[in-house]
């Protein structure tokens, strides 16, 4: 909801849009938001829209009722500076992180990265109007960002949850197979996309549909049952 627009994102050091960059975030609006809200004043949360990467016209009336708990979710929300307006005493920080736990046979172990990269993929492909060889190419600056905003963080968190699933896998790849066969040889992620579709040979594909609307897989492919502002 709090991005800036695409436009005004901070450069990295190379001159690239730095999307994992704090400061991509309206902090001054998200702070004076956060108070209000626990102070039970009503907001009008902005809409991003991803699209078009810039934030709508339109937005969102929302007020906190007493006894409510308000949450907060994103790549910065482990570091204090998000959410400097409000008082440590008042915040439990929880780190969620897919850790996955199969491996392709007793001595090659399943890379937790591919696994996230494979969700990111298909939630780009359904909500950011992103293909995956566009996913593939900034991969790099995302597991960049990771190390500088979210790992220093991770141990000063309150409680952890591992959010990787024992089915996930098979139910991902008939979503990406097509997509990551169109991948030219001419592109620069070639090389990666035919890496990922030799790796989700070992999958027998299963139906989405399967997958119980309330599973927390359902952030990524969109057919959750959960009202999310």
């Amino acid at each position: 909801n709090y991005f800036i627009n695409k436009a005004d994102t901070p450069l990295d050091e190379d001159g690239r849009p730095d999307f994992e960059n704090i400061n991509t975030v309206d902090l001054p609006l998200f702070n004076q938001h956060l108070a209000d809200l626990i102070a039970g004043r009503p907001v009008q949360l902005p809409i991003f829209d991803f699209v078009t990467g810039t934030r709508a016209s339109a937005t969102v009336p929302c007020q906190m009722e007493e006894d409510n708990i308000l949450l907060i979710e994103g790549i910065h929300a482990l570091n204090p500076i998000l959410t400097d307006a409000i008082p440590k005493a008042q915040k439990r920080t929880i780190y969620v992180s897919c850790l996955t736990q199969l491996n392709l046979d007793p001595l090659v172990p399943i890379s937790s990265s591919d696994n996230r990269l494979l969700r990111r993929m298909i939630r780009d492909m359904r909500s950011r109007n992103t293909s995956p060889e566009e996913t593939l190419y900034h991969w790099p600056a995302v597991r960049k960002g990771e190390g500088k905003n979210i790992f220093p963080f991770q141990e000063q968190a309150d409680f952890y949850f591992n959010s990787s699933l024992i089915y996930e896998l098979p139910a991902l790849r008939p979503l990406i197979d097509s997509r990551l066969q169109v991948v030219g040889p001419d592109s620069a992620v070639y090389g990666e996309a035919q890496r990922l579709l030799e790796f989700l040979q070992y999958f027998i594909p299963a139906q989405p549909r399967c997958i119980p609307a309330h599973s927390i897989l359902q952030e990524f492919l969109g057919n959750g049952c959960f009202d999310i502002e």
